[in-house]
């Protein structure tokens, strides 16, 4: 078994809309049914007896090949590690003894170290070698909680996903964008963009934040900054004991031990707290701790938190009992787990001295031994939720303390008797505001109702009730064989035209509120998620092509729109086990698959394989195609549904009765409509636009305004004039574009016809003989020529096969083999006389372009 091209699909992808691994498994002959492996299975079962079955219900005919066993292996090592997973795939591809196996996965890095153990452990099973399971699924789970997001940023991103709002991680830790460019919001945990770094300073500076309270009339206890042990203790003795030490910058509770009344225990305390920072010591407070939850302008939770601690039964040590509750495995190192281990260190052994103990004493039976004053569930506390009990008043001062702050989520401590009464009555008073609370006190408290507190951030980003949004920003993707990159222009600039700044990517780089900000061919999903993070971008146009899509899936969840300009013969067949245009599409549909249940699928209805598409879609479908009378195109308007179409001269909307026009002569790209594959591309524009809500004065506008120049769309059949001779530059490289090409120049006069041509050597033969046989019936002069690049192919071999093209060709008289694009185009250029025609297809797009024009110039 040979295991190759490990690829991560990061979004929704052609086997679903799981992330998932994707891997090419080759298995020789006697590894492609289990059967044929003495005692594989018993083996493998040994090794590891969670496996589950190796035979799914939808594969009972089917041999179980060592590439099925891996599938399993993969999807079961992440089920057992606690991974919620649960999608997997094997598909049977069509080269003999390869297989594709897919894997979902959770977290990117959990899924390739599951996978590569599947690997092992399959390997082991076939060779009668060793596997540890125990230590696989360890080292599973300790990766998957170091990776995944913890639970407060979890529970957010969790009310995120169930309302609609898309997201993103930035960063391994807990920095989350959610929605998309100009909707964007950021959370870094539980704190949201919107929170100063001012008042973020405020509420480190416990002392500064206290006296800031005070002065707004919300109860806080008395103390103050101190820079020394013996300083401490004369500010405890300035305010009474007891007191509280703490450091003034801290979290989590970390260096802070309350009810403070000895010198001795002052001098522990006032170490833990110096190891952190500047010391402070404060008046004890005297009741309970709680912790009080305000978002925005609302207290949304409230939880007592208790000390950790620990109850005698008479014959376990204190450290023993402590080793038994940390042995619980609700509590963990970190904040993965709802409860925390109990920190058994300086502090806890202080603590025990005050209730005449020591680690090694055994309590009374019943008797409650406290570890700790704190009660934060970061030390080992517990909490228990009371979001019903707080009185009003004691809401109104907690909001007040995160407001004079400017907190827009905050954690606000109070110590009080109890919150049925306002802290006044009962000498209660608030000791710090926090930053970025952890949440999962209210999360999963130890006793009581649990608090979505995740939704209530969300709310307070995106709104709620009628006024709540998802983040999203109008999202067209379009894919296809031809046209996709002059029908992705135009609609970016139907957006632009009604004064939206448009993000859009195509095969020749990223662009944003018209400015290019990166170049090349940038059709793939990274080049998508740019432009969702751009905090300009108001509506997004992606050209989406198939080598990123089996790359890595798509740059986004769903789309409100997805354009299927054509497939036709198909384009790069014989890649990636992609050898009919039937397999192709299964790769073009997956932006259909992913449209909004509210959006439109805009497909080709003349192309009965992009029409097929419809049936997949979770929205509703456009249908366009010229030819209004097409069987499709009648049942879909009889249905009431839209249909874009050419009407004579006019292209037409249309739904139901109701119809808007739009002549062909306002369109320029179509030359009043002279050029088929242009009217297709408007046609898919105007359906888009239309799927998108934009009004029609502005699409109107826009077809007007929307030039086909070597600026605007370079490369897509610009027109130009050179000593009185026709000169067109295209990117055409396959068969349909050639035919697109033929029919668009014999609508254009010319004396005599000449075109440019080379081919892309990583095409099959016979797709790149077909070009020339296409031209060879329409064009005089042919000439090609060889660049530098061959893409894997011989010296020559292009050529010849392009020639191979043109025999019996019935128009072409010369052929000419050339070395060097720009040679050519020279060449070409040189012989034409006015009122000849000259199709050149370049290779290098905005290199041959800037070549033509600087000769055009010249001329």
């Amino acid at each position: 078994m040979e295991v190759s091209r490990i690829r991560a699909l990061r979004g929704p992808n052609m086997w679903s809309r799981h992330t998932a691994i994707e891997a090419v498994v080759r298995c020789e002959a006697h590894e492609r049914a289990i059967a044929d492996l003495n005692g594989f299975e018993a083996r493998l079962r040994a090794l590891f007896p969670a496996i589950g079955a190796l035979r799914p219900a939808s594969a009972q005919k089917i041999d179980i090949s060592l590439a099925h066993v891996l599938e399993q292996a993969a999807l079961a090592l992440q089920a057992q590690a606690g991974c919620p997973v649960t999608f997997s795939h094997t598909h049977i591809t069509s080269e003999p003894g390869s297989y594709q196996v897919v894997v979902e996965y959770s977290e990117e890095d959990v899924g390739r170290m599951a996978f590569e153990d599947a690997v092992a452990l399959v390997t082991a099973a076939a060779t009668s070698g060793n596997f540890d399971a125990d230590a696989s699924l360890k080292r599973l789970r300790e990766t998957d909680e170091d990776v995944r997001l913890g639970p407060s940023t979890g529970s957010i991103v969790e009310a995120a996903v169930k309302r609609g709002v898309p997201y993103r991680r930035l960063t391994q830790g807990s920095l989350v964008q959610f929605g998309w460019g100009a909707k964007q919001r950021r959370i870094w945990a539980a704190e949201v963009d919107a929170t100063s770094a001012v008042s973020e300073s405020i509420a480190q500076d416990k002392d500064l934040s206290k006296r800031l309270l005070q002065a707004a009339g919300v109860p806080v206890p008395i103390g103050r900054p101190v820079d020394s042990v013996d300083d401490a203790w004369a500010a405890a003795l300035e305010v009474g004991l007891p007191v509280v030490v703490k450091p003034q910058d801290g979290n989590q509770g970390k260096g802070v031990t309350v009810n403070v009344a000895s010198r001795e225990h002052m001098e522990i305390a006032y170490k833990a707290a110096d190891e952190i920072g500047q010391v402070m010591v404060e008046k004890f407070l005297p009741g309970s701790d709680y912790r009080l939850l305000v978002v925005g302008d609302k207290l949304v939770a409230a939880a007592r938190r208790d000390p950790p601690h620990v109850i005698g039964d008479g014959v376990l040590t204190v450290k023993q009992l402590v080793d038994k509750v940390n042995a619980d495995p609700k509590r963990g190192d970190g904040h993965a787990t709802s409860l925390t281990k109990i920190r058994f260190d300086d502090i806890a052994v202080a603590r025990l001295e005050l209730q005449g103990l020591t680690p090694d004493s055994v309590p009374d039976k019943g008797r409650r031994v406290i570890l700790r004053n704190n009660a934060n569930l970061s030390t080992g506390g517990t909490a228990t939720d009371v979001t019903d009990d707080v009185h009003p008043e004691v809401a109104a001062r907690a909001i007040a303390a995160a407001q004079v702050v400017g907190l827009h989520v905050c954690g606000v401590d109070v110590v009080a008797e109890g919150v049925l009464q306002p802290l006044e009555e009962q000498s209660g008073g608030i000791v710090e505001v926090n930053a970025a609370p952890g949440l999962r006190m209210h999360l999963s408290p130890s006793y009581g109702k649990g608090r979505n507190v995740g939704e209530a951030i969300i709310a307070h980003l995106y709104g709620h009730g009628h006024k709540s949004e998802d983040g999203r920003i109008p999202v067209v993707a379009v894919t296809g064989t031809n046209g996709k990159t002059t029908t992705t222009r135009l609609i970016a600039h139907l957006f632009a035209t009604c004064g939206l700044r448009v993000g859009m990517t195509n095969t020749d780089g990223v662009y944003v509120d018209g400015r290019q900000i990166d170049s090349g061919d940038c059709s793939g999903p990274k080049s998508a998620r740019n432009v969702l993070m751009h905090p300009d971008v108001e509506a997004a146009v992606f050209e989406t092509a198939r080598g990123g899509i089996l790359r890595e899936g798509l740059g986004f969840d769903r789309c409100q729109v997805a354009v299927v300009t054509n497939l036709g013969d198909g384009d790069h067949l014989g890649m990636n086990f992609l050898n009919t245009v039937d397999e192709l599409a299964l790769v073009k549909r997956v932006i259909v698959q992913n449209v909004a249940p509210t959006g439109y699928a805009v497909l080709n209805a003349a192309d009965p394989v992009v029409a097929a598409m419809a049936g997949v879609c979770h929205g509703q479908v456009i249908f366009f195609a010229a030819d209004r009378h097409h069987p499709l195109m009648a049942t879909h308007r009889a249905q009431g549904k839209r249909c874009v179409y050419v009407d004579g001269d006019q292209l037409v909307a249309a739904q139901g009765s109701w119809r808007e026009s739009i002549p062909l002569r306002d369109i320029p790209i179509t030359r009043s409509g002279t050029i088929g594959f242009q009217v297709e591309n408007a046609m898919a524009s105007v359906a888009a636009a239309w799927g998108v809500g934009l009004d029609w004065d502005t699409v109107r506008r826009g077809l007007a305004s929307f030039a086909n120049d070597a600026d605007n769309a370079p490369g897509r059949f610009n027109v130009m004039d050179y000593r009185g001779a026709t000169v067109i530059a295209d990117y055409g490289h396959n068969g349909d574009a050639m035919r697109a090409l033929v029919a668009a120049v014999e609508a254009m006069p010319a004396k005599k016809r000449s075109v440019v041509i080379s081919g892309a050597g990583d095409r099959r033969d016979e797709d790149i003989r077909i070009q020339t046989q296409i031209l060879g019936q329409a064009f005089d002069d042919v000439l090609l020529f060889q660049d530098a690049c061959q893409r894997g192919r011989e010296d020559g071999e292009v050529l010849a096969l392009l020639r191979q093209g043109l025999e019996g060709a019935r128009r072409t008289s010369r052929v000419d083999e050339i070395r060097g694009e720009f040679v050519a185009i020279d060449t070409a250029l040189e012989r034409l006389q006015p009122g000849d025609l000259c199709l050149v297809l370049v290779d290098q797009v905005e290199e041959a372009l800037a070549h033509l024009a600087g000769r055009i110039a010249a001329g």
